[in-house]
């Protein structure tokens, strides 16, 4: 792990923890085109670390709000969303760590993200436009009137995005709008949403290191406060970027992206072999 590669998996890391095209498909794709070597469990945390700072830094004043007083539903949500994934990760570890080797269904896993993303985008705009401006915006959910069952089936959604290839936040993302949250609310509950699933991964891989059960790749002090740096600014700009796309436009092109890269991906594995 050089100097080079280290800022280039925190720029990947960065920007596509929140954009709605996975983060781990990208970073599992990336490592095999350029034939980066597994930069070990210390760096990969130290990314995690990154991006977790810019969610911070970006929605400061929703996270104090929780700091102030912890007992309150957003935490009860947030409590319901993190258990699915939580019990799918202890449940079928060996093979998500199978998935994330092989890269066996990496293409297939792009192409989930763009079925949600689709689903979630039309099914939206078409609830928004069979009603009046005025019922259609009464009528969606916020931290407010959020029930446990909307936090319950964005939890399994995130779950669902465990293994490489579905993105994270398009699966809540898009579980959010099927809910008929509130576009920006679906956006932000998504993100915070991240917070304990990105603690959790750091805290996993850290028991790792503790325990000793991987062996670290030699890295550089400089190659692990670059990737961080890179990882923690390119993440404040995604998770900006995309509480924008999700207020003004939508997660069509998105869509586009995921499905493009997905089928390109299964062509090289299946016909061309060229990558895999």
């Amino acid at each position: 792990m050089n100097f080079i590669e280290a800022v280039i998996l925190g720029v990947v890391q960065g920007l596509t923890e929140f954009l709605p095209v996975s983060s781990s498909g990208h970073l599992v794709l990336l490592q095999k085109i350029f034939g980066i070597n597994e930069p070990g469990l210390f760096f990969d945390t130290m990314l995690h670390f990154g991006t977790l700072v810019a969610v911070f830094v970006v929605l400061w004043k929703d996270i104090w709000s929780i700091l102030k007083k912890p007992i309150q539903p957003l935490t009860g949500y947030l409590i319901i969303a993190t258990v699915p994934a939580v019990i799918a990760a202890i449940l079928f570890k060996d093979s998500i760590e199978n998935l994330f080797d092989t890269a066996k269904y990496l293409g297939f896993c792009f192409l989930i993200t763009t079925f949600l993303l689709l689903i979630a985008e039309l099914l939206s705009r078409r609830a928004a436009e069979n009603k009046s401006t005025s019922r259609a915006v009464s009528s969606l959910k916020n931290e407010k009137n959020m029930k446990w069952l909307d936090a319950l089936i964005i939890g399994i959604m995130q779950a669902i995005a465990i293994p490489p290839g579905i993105s994270r936040s398009g699966a809540t993302i898009s579980g959010a709008l099927l809910r008929k949250l509130d576009r920006d609310f679906a956006a932000r509950f998504s993100f915070l949403l991240s917070i304990p699933a990105i603690l959790g991964a750091a805290v996993l891989q850290t028991n790792d290191l503790l325990k000793g059960a991987t062996t670290e790749a030699v890295i550089n002090t400089a190659a692990v406060i670059a990737g961080t740096i890179t990882a923690a600014v390119t993440g404040f700009f995604a998770v900006k970027f995309m509480l924008k796309i999700i207020r003004e436009k939508s997660l069509y092109g998105f869509a586009v992206y995921t499905g493009i890269l997905g089928i390109l991906v299964i062509i090289d594995q299946f016909v061309t072999r060229i990558v895999f």
